[in-house]
């Protein structure tokens, strides 16, 4: 598939990103959807506004993202990256993420921050795994009802480094989800908590034989 990835720009590619959002979501609520001045604002003013084109120009793919500061430390934050159905598993996604993390330098900050739901697999495969992000914290409900998160780091000028190895947390999943059953999915959010409110971070999940194993270590 032939697609430029670049920073978005003018009012009717915001309005394709925003719309495609919306898509991919399935978002019909117009609180939920992305508003293209904001999108114009944050061009202009240290933020992320990122477009993967297919040959047609389309917009196939769309991020975007802030400065922020934790503690004196300047990071860029990912709201969000949405990638067409038809444009998902070509590394799209990537793509996206490694243009975001260009601009975020351009910026000064040293990390980039966002959260991924820790019990759809894909994803976690993708953050931890395909890009090297570390998950630091556990978010529970972060939007509402059973919408927790975990909040990774990545570290945008090296590769992480492998800390002690900690022991990993097991729990039944199937081809997509970890702990589909509401049993299982209240006995593993517990053991998340405790083992983030410990100060260990996430580096990796893997599936085997019907299972999901988090793989922890402790922070350097």
């Amino acid at each position: 598939m032939e697609v430029v990835v670049r920073e978005l720009d003018g009012a009717a590619e915001w309005t394709a990103a925003s719309a495609l959002y919306r898509s991919v979501f399935g978002y019909q609520q117009p609180e939920f959807g992305v508003n293209p001045r904001l999108l114009a604002a944050l061009r202009e003013n240290s933020g992320s506004v990122i477009g993967a084109l297919g040959s047609d120009g389309t917009v196939i793919g769309f991020c975007y993202g802030f400065a922020a500061v934790d503690g004196g430390e300047l990071y860029h934050y990912s709201q969000a990256a949405v990638v067409a159905p038809a444009a998902q598993g070509s590394g799209v996604g990537r793509q996206l993420k490694q243009a975001q993390a260009e601009v975020a330098r351009a910026t000064g900050a040293r990390t980039m921050r966002w959260t991924f739901d820790p019990y759809a697999l894909r994803n976690a495969h993708f953050n931890l795994a395909v890009l090297g992000a570390a998950g630091i914290r556990f978010r529970p409900d972060y939007y509402g009802d059973d919408t927790d998160r975990v909040l990774v780091s990545w570290d945008l000028w090296h590769a992480r480094k492998p800390g002690a190895p900690l022991p990993p947390v097991d729990t039944p999943a199937d081809s997509r989800i970890a702990a589909p059953r509401r049993s299982d999915r209240a006995a593993l959010r517990a053991r998340l908590r405790e083992r983030f409110a410990s100060g260990a971070r996430l580096t990796g999940v893997v599936q085997a034989s019907g299972r999901a194993t988090y793989l922890f270590e402790a922070a350097s």
